[in-house]
């Protein structure tokens, strides 16, 4: 039985970085994230959820959200699954943390840079290694123009390192954050900020409305892996048969339906269910019409 949270459930990774009791662990780990710039002092918790602002708008809900005591935005945000545009779901964030900002009247468009952060558990082929840095920047004098935006992408499956071979606070940070389900007791003991995130984490000390929810999003998270687990297998026997192109394609796009219908099933709200399973909302809104799931 694990000793601590899994912090690619979305309960644990609020857990872990999301409350107040938890905000030293969130600022250490961007301090460590940031080292070359200026150290962040505070954070303050903001509003995840951003709404509709006009008929036809889509709201958006963010993992993490803060500002620093420097005025800089952060978010931070855990995938799971692979998904084909998250780059482009990225931008889509950032740019909402940047337009959000605008005031009426006069105003010089002297925003506060935005950051985003990411966590993956999965590789994606336009970033070719643990940590991808992205900003604007000249592409002949390679020179970075603009500070305002910044996008850092941990594709944690190229993360190879073992406990002896982490010699910085921040490999520390990533070692214990991939490997946190399976850990016995969180290594580095020493350490007050690696020993507080030890307590936070650990699943006999979370409240009992915690780990109701922590234990409901864990079943999610597995179900949702034995079902895509199923799908490739499906997928596999029917390419065999009817081609593996035609397979696949069946075998994901049935593997994503049932995973929103779990999710349906689970009350969760159809944006994000047509986020997470990768599928179009009118397909999300059928499919709780026919669960007869109230919206």
């Amino acid at each position: 039985m694990s000793v601590y949270i899994n912090p690619f459930t979305d309960t644990g990774f609020k857990i872990l970085f999301g409350q107040e009791t938890s905000k030293p662990l969130l600022i250490d780990f961007l301090n460590n994230l940031l080292a070359d710039e200026e150290t962040i002092v505070d954070a303050t918790f903001m509003d995840k959820e951003r709404p509709r602002i006009f008929k036809g708008d889509r709201g958006l809900i963010y993992d993490i959200y803060c500002a620093t005591s420097d005025g800089r935005k952060i978010i931070v945000e855990m995938q799971n699954k692979s998904q084909e545009f998250f780059i482009e779901r990225s931008i889509y964030y950032v740019s909402q943390a940047v337009s959000r900002q605008g005031k009426k009247g006069e105003w010089d468009y002297n925003f506060e840079a935005v950051y985003f952060v990411a966590f993956m558990n999965f590789k994606l082929d336009a970033l070719k290694e643990f940590r991808t840095d992205v900003q604007l920047m000249n592409t002949k004098t390679k020179e970075v123009v603009s500070h305002k935006v910044k996008f850092i992408y941990l594709q944690l499956p190229y993360f190879k390192k073992e406990q002896e071979d982490c010699k910085t606070n921040f490999d520390r940070w990533i070692y214990i954050f991939k490997n946190m389900e399976t850990l016995k007791t969180i290594p580095w003991p020493k350490n007050s900020i690696f020993a507080q995130l030890g307590e936070v984490t650990r699943i006999a000390n979370l409240s009992e409305r915690q780990r109701r929810r922590y234990d409901a999003d864990l079943k999610i998270l597995r179900d949702n892996a034995n079902i895509f687990k199923f799908a490739q297998k499906q997928a596999r026997e029917e390419g065999v048969a009817t081609g593996i192109a035609t397979g696949i394609a069946k075998g994901i796009a049935k593997g994503r339906s049932e995973v929103a219908v779990n999710m349906l099933k689970k009350g969760m709200p159809v944006e994000l269910v047509a986020e997470i399973a990768m599928l179009p909302i009118t397909e999300v809104e059928k499919l709780q019409a026919e669960l007869s799931v109230p919206a």
